[in-house]
């Protein structure tokens, strides 16, 4: 069949979505479920704004899929709306941090929130005093309020470090006409502990934190985006059930819950069936899952990857790998592709990040007299270790 029919027949067919953009990321529903306190309080910190006055910096706090950013996008949304209408001099910015070529310098941060204003500076080469010296006439030009919302702020202290943290709260004493409010966003619930104490006693004014969900909620959640994206009685009874339990499992994480509904929608479509069924959502989860653990490992650095390649290596002849067994291999690795060999201490923590993303299980053991070592396992489908293995091969430029 030619790609052009292919299409010409897909226009052709019933979609299952009625409005797929309510099962988007980025959608802010009318009404958010479960979250009126939440909105509630942030509401009440930042009102000063509507009359002009700098409200106290906010950090908002939670795991992933707890509404956070939507309550945040939800409450700012009304706030834009009120000052429009009564012509208040508002201004909300949202940047997430943990997006590349936005948050992994303290110039592109800069740079991106001069953008913001209509202007455009070069991606590098400006003095770093210039490119803040550019930010302030643009924002000092007149009264003005704005609400800037740094998502995964964590993410910007992990890349850069809190310096950029303490400037952004040291703005306001620059400016004349403009004031800043700074709104964080992280899912590292002692992401503040960790900050220079001049950054944490400004940038802390203000604390929430935001619970997870449980199942029955997240069910109602998704019952009222599925209500909104799919026709009439596309989805089969007990895929809403499953999905919230899917998500519970996952500490109560909504997001995920929204995307895994959605891929079922897609899958059952791809499959050209009128109803999204439990076959369907199973799939996605084994879908996302694999995919989730691929953009992990991407993301890393290279010795990360020839650890994990290590172990993939070790994993089809042993069930339970220890750490010693997997350095020998590593070593083995890093003098064919000429990379440095990290210490074997080092690996140990390698092994310990890998675990808490999931990708491993490292239980450590105690051998007695011989110390310590950890017990890896790898529970990750036979299709997924031999993707894992293809792409660490391409990166690291490891010929087999």
């Amino acid at each position: 069949m030619k790609i052009v029919n292919f299409f010409e027949n897909f226009l052709k067919k019933d979609s299952l979505f009625s409005s797929k953009e309510h099962l988007s990321s980025t959608y802010v529903p009318k009404e958010v479920l479960y979250r009126e306190d939440q909105i509630q309080e942030v509401a009440n910190i930042l009102a000063p704004a509507l009359r002009v006055e700098r409200p106290s910096n906010l950090i908002v706090y939670g795991k992933t899929g707890t509404g956070k950013t939507l309550s945040i996008k939800y409450v700012l949304h009304s706030m834009s709306k009120i000052a429009k209408d009564n012509d208040i001099p508002l201004k909300k910015i949202y940047l997430n941090c943990k997006l590349k070529r936005i948050a992994d310098t303290e110039y592109r941060l800069i740079a991106q929130l001069i953008k913001e204003f209509g202007r455009t500076v070069p991606a590098t080469g400006l003095p770093t005093d210039e490119i803040y010296n550019i930010f302030y006439s643009l924002v000092d030009k007149e009264k003005l309020m704005i609400l800037l919302v740094l998502d995964e702020i964590d993410q910007l202290t992990k890349k850069i470090g809190d310096e950029i943290l303490y400037n952004l709260t040291r703005i306001n004493s620059e400016l004349k006409n403009a004031q800043i409010c700074l709104i964080g966003i992280s899912n590292n619930l002692i992401f503040s502990e960790n900050l220079d104490p001049r950054v944490k006693s400004s940038l802390s004014e203000e604390e929430l934190i935001f619970p997870s969900y449980n199942a029955l909620q997240i069910q109602d959640i998704l019952r009222k985006r599925a209500d909104e994206a799919f026709h009439s009685e596309v989805v089969q009874p007990g895929v809403i059930e499953k999905c919230a339990a899917y998500a519970a499992r996952e500490h109560g994480d909504a997001r995920r819950a929204i995307d895994l509904l959605r891929v079922a929608g897609e899958l059952a479509e791809r499959n050209a069936s009128n109803i999204v069924e439990i076959k369907h959502l199973d799939e996605a989860e084994t879908k996302i899952e694999s995919d989730k653990v691929v953009n992990a490992v991407i993301s890393q650095p290279k010795q990360f990857q020839t650890v994990l390649y290590s172990i993939l290596m070790l994993a089809p002849e042993k069930k339970v790998i220890f750490t010693g067994e997997i350095y020998e291999i590593y070593r083995t690795i890093c003098k064919k592709i000429n990379f440095n060999v990290l210490t074997q201490r080092r690996i140990s923590d390698i092994l310990a990040e890998f675990d808490m993303l999931g990708i491993i299980n490292a239980k450590i053991v105690s051998k007695g007299r011989y110390g310590r070592t950890r017990e890896v396992s790898v529970s990750l489908d036979d299709n997924v270790k031999t993707k894992l293995k293809e792409i660490i091969e391409k990166s690291i430029q490891l010929s087999t």
